[in-house]
């Protein structure tokens, strides 16, 4: 549905129903995805979890915004130890359209300990700031913030004791889903980068239904014109410093963007779902990788 925009004689300035309301004032209702659960060790897996917070600085921002200097959170998570390994690495970022939602979710919370506990990772899942009250390229910003705070655990003397006891650097991967999964992939485009200096390589990264958008519709997108137009608020909405749905944050494919090739990684995994009116996007961003030599 598309969003409910309002008269200025409202106290309402628009409103995405179910999901997130914006009064004139500036105040914002978050009407999705506020539940917390706190961190635990799972009774069913083993797993552990416990919150952290990360110091974000205006050296480690991956755009040209105004300089800033705050702390996020992050939950990690460690899996059951059978025995004295190193593990991989997963740096995870959640969906919500950038607006909502957060690691501490209980449907979150739940979906990653099933990841530790089947894929055997130390896992570090992202709070990133939201919009609107912090427009991209904030989330961006804290996520390349929280992908530098875990390499400086490479060798072993970082501030969190799970990275520098069980983690190995060499095998470091990003992943998110939706919104989550765009911020993977600009951080992977960041981590290509050997300006940003980042001192680990990443290994992989798996994009689960990932939000990527466009002007010009392809495949099924033509097809629900009330669903098309939500969508194509959507990016206007998170980012109105560059609000053309052809930005290639949002649309990597599109003319002049950034080459696919320069992605600071060794190898993706696309996911897309069948009645996801995002998965030709998708299919397209698989296609033009796999042309990027």
């Amino acid at each position: 549905m598309e969003p409910d925009h309002k008269s200025s004689k409202s106290e309402v300035a628009f409103e995405w129903p179910s999901i997130i309301r914006v009064h004139k004032d500036g105040r914002v209702e978050r009407l999705f995805g506020t539940d917390v659960v706190p961190p635990s060790t799972d009774p069913e897996t083993g797993v552990s979890s416990k919150d952290i917070t990360i110091p974000v600085t205006a050296a480690a921002s991956t755009t040209t915004s105004e300089p800033s200097s705050h702390v996020i959170s992050a939950r990690l998570y460690l899996p059951k130890l059978t025995e004295s390994r190193k593990l991989p690495v997963l740096i995870y970022f959640h969906g919500g359209a950038f607006c909502v939602c957060s690691p501490f979710n209980a449907a979150y919370h739940s979906y990653l300990n099933a990841v530790v506990a089947k894929a055997k990772v130390v896992l570090v899942s992202v709070n990133y700031r939201k919009a609107p009250e912090h427009p991209i390229p904030a989330a961006y910003e804290d996520s390349w913030a929280a992908i530098q705070w875990a390499a400086s655990h490479c060798d072993g003397d970082g501030p969190e004791a799970w990275l520098n006891e069980h983690a190995d650097f060499g095998r470091v991967f990003l992943s998110g889903e939706s919104a989550g999964a765009n911020i993977a992939h600009n951080m992977a485009m960041a981590a290509g980068k050997p300006e940003r200096g980042l001192n680990i390589r990443l290994l992989g990264v798996a994009l689960v239904h990932p939000f990527f958008w466009g002007s010009n519709p392809i495949g099924s997108e033509a097809l629900p014109p009330n669903t098309r137009a939500y969508v194509d608020w959507l990016w206007p909405f998170v980012c109105p410093s560059k609000p053309d749905n052809d930005e290639p944050w949002v649309n990597p494919m599109t003319d002049g963007a950034p080459s696919l090739a320069g992605l600071g990684c060794r190898m993706v995994l696309m996911c897309v779902a069948e009645k996801d009116i995002l998965r030709d996007r998708g299919r397209l961003y698989h296609e033009v990788l796999g042309r990027s030599g």
